[in-house]
């Protein structure tokens, strides 16, 4: 059973605010993945990911995180130093694990948020001898997760599904947290409103006419983002 102290608890609420921030828009659910892969030189690699589903009465297709800058105007150097942050935060609250834990460690994480709950499933792959490469692991995940089918992708990831369903996956060690997420004290990209209201015509407009001037920057001062890093660095 995972350790999970008060200082690991507050990495998780820093990185909820952090997912809130990011998004631009108002959304049901979201499923994030994270890998951290130790080296044999002592380095680390890894990866991050994260879909969203926008609210709205249709059923709306996921939106990748790297889509945003192009889909809200936003500069995209910069929204991606904000990810960079986001990740180092994830590296962070693996290695409290580490201090709190047995010898084994997780590998890569999948975090859900929906229905103001927080969901968190550690996983204990060995992505260094894995059966699939970092990108066939991406279109299991979204398989798994956003129930993207063999009939919604092409023919090569077709194929990669096909090798992942008829046996070459295996039965790996999962464990999971749960918590509920508090999101009208989070703060948005765009400072829209986090409680459930609906949106009128004008305010759609409105917001139109926000996202122009917005063009080509991001709303966080140098001074908010160097703050950021210099929080993530010292580890709160």
């Amino acid at each position: 059973m995972l350790n999970h102290t008060k200082k690991i608890k507050g990495i998780y609420e820093d990185i909820q605010k952090m997912i809130y921030y990011l998004i631009p828009e108002k959304w049901d659910k979201l499923y994030l993945y994270s890998s951290v892969i130790d080296k044999p030189n002592g380095k680390q690699t890894g990866e991050l990911y994260f879909y969203y589903i926008p609210k709205g009465i249709l059923k709306k297709k996921p939106v990748n995180v790297y889509e945003i800058p192009n889909r809200f105007n936003l500069d995209e150097e910069e929204y991606l130093k904000l990810i960079k942050v986001v990740y180092n935060k994830i590296k962070q609250l693996r290695e409290e694990f580490r201090k709190t834990e047995r010898k084994e460690i997780w590998s890569n994480i999948t975090i859900t948020i929906q229905n103001s709950k927080f969901k968190v499933e550690y996983n204990y792959d060995d992505l260094e001898d894995s059966d699939f490469t970092s990108y066939e692991r991406h279109i299991i995940w979204r398989y798994n997760y956003l129930g993207i089918s063999e009939a919604q992708v092409n023919k090569k990831d077709k194929e990669i599904l096909n090798r992942y369903l008829n046996g070459a996956k295996t039965l790996l060690r999962k464990e999971t947290y749960e918590a509920g997420i508090y999101i009208r004290d989070i703060e948005n990209l765009v400072d829209y409103n986090t409680e459930e209201n609906e949106t009128t015509k004008e305010e759609v407009e409105e917001e139109k006419k926000e996202r122009k001037i917005r063009k080509n920057q991001i709303l966080l001062s140098e001074d908010e983002i160097r703050k950021m890093r210099d929080k993530n660095k010292g580890g709160n």
